[in-house]
């Protein structure tokens, strides 16, 4: 088993772009804690090996106290084999992270703090909706380096009535800061969000592709120039600071997901848990996991090796895939790929496919239409 992965399903607010599964009541904050602890005791059965990693996402894992996460850590230990040095990451929101509490989580052992930036501008803030400002934003993670070596920042570009410069100066603070590691997302147009009412009713306009697309390549260009890997679509690293707990997912390793909606994968099945916080909880607390269960086949893992593949640096490994499903599914993939590569946005390098500059920004559309349905209708 390479890490586990803990849900915690609260935030203070509802941010309007986010379609994650959360609360913004803690009323039952105590409760949850207590089932995630419980769900815990019933995965030890599913440990295959040593956990490498510990991942607190959400939601918005440090609106727990210390005594909380204490009491999961310490569950963790009590129930699982963990190496002697993990890593162990909390994603935090900057209103959260005062020098106090972040000293606190520090003792605890955590050693990887996720930082919800998100930006550093205030406009792009409030029409985030977001619990911070952008002096919150900067200051937590001036605190957070006090502690921390490995800290990442999350930050979102594409936003509504943006254009390159804003975006420019949003990299520019990321820089000043120096952390480490930088995760940056597009943002996008989610289902049941406020922000898909808002677009709805012509309250505010997405950008044109085209200007996303040039904000990621400055993004892209601007952090490889100082000196990070861009190892992933959304993952720019420094040397040592690539994200072990998600390199993991993408390497497909095994990982425990626990808490509502929490994914977790075996290496032959996936599951899900519930997204229901009282639903959760109820089938817990009778020592049953609310889980669905879904068996991988063929067609599955070849869909999922083109999809993590072709947002990582590595590529798709064309002798893997022949390895692993056959010589007739590297054969259709290379065929279908061939458009792509003439077309200037694959290429294959060291038998790996792989995103050339200009189709990195196109990875999942590309993945999409290179999946697989039906082998055999594929095939005829």
């Amino acid at each position: 088993m390479s890490g586990i992965y803990l849900h915690i399903p609260f935030c203070k607010k509802a941010c309007h772009y986010c379609n994650f599964h959360f609360s913004t009541s803690m009323r039952y904050a105590d409760d949850m804690v207590n089932a995630i602890r419980q769900e815990i005791r019933l995965r030890k059965q599913d440990a295959k090996s040593s956990v490498e990693t510990i991942y607190f996402g959400g939601g918005t894992p440090s609106v727990l106290t210390p005594q909380q996460l204490r009491v999961l850590l310490s569950e963790i230990y009590n129930q699982f084999e963990v190496i002697g040095n993990p890593e162990i990451t909390l994603e935090a929101n900057p209103d959260d992270l005062s020098p106090e509490y972040i000293l606190d989580i520090q003792k605890l052992g955590v050693n990887r703090l996720s930082i919800g930036v998100q930006s550093f501008l205030d406009d792009e803030l409030t029409l985030m909706n977001r619990a911070h400002n952008a002096s919150q934003a900067l200051s937590s993670v001036e605190h957070a380096k006090k502690e921390f070596d490995n800290v990442s920042i999350d930050l979102l570009f594409g936003n509504p009535n943006t254009n390159l410069d804003d975006w420019k100066r949003n990299l520019d603070y990321a820089l000043q800061l120096e952390v480490p590691h930088i995760s940056s997302y597009a943002l996008t147009l989610e289902p049941k969000t406020a922000l898909e009412r808002f677009v709805d009713k012509g309250v505010v306009s997405l950008l044109d592709e085209n200007v996303v697309e040039a904000q990621f390549h400055h993004l892209v260009d601007t952090l490889t120039q100082a000196g990070y890997d861009h190892y992933e679509l959304s993952s720019f690293g420094k040397p040592g600071y690539h994200s072990q707990n998600n390199t993991g997912y993408w390497q497909g390793k095994t990982y425990l997901g626990i808490g509502p909606s929490a994914h977790g994968f075996d290496g032959n099945q996936r599951y899900w848990n519930v997204s229901n916080n009282a639903s959760y909880m109820q089938h817990i607390t009778k020592g049953e996991l609310p889980q669905t269960i879904e068996e991988l086949s063929v067609v599955d893992v070849f869909n999922e090796s083109i999809m993590i593949g072709l947002r990582a640096s590595w590529g798709v490994s064309l002798q893997a895939m022949e390895n692993e499903l056959g010589l007739r599914y590297r054969q259709h993939l290379e065929d279908q790929a061939k458009r792509f590569v003439d077309e200037g946005l694959l290429h294959i390098e060291n038998n790996a496919l792989k995103t050339t500059r200009k189709g990195a920004f196109l990875a999942d559309g590309i993945s999409a239409d290179l999946f697989l349905i039906d082998f055999l209708a594929a095939s005829s």
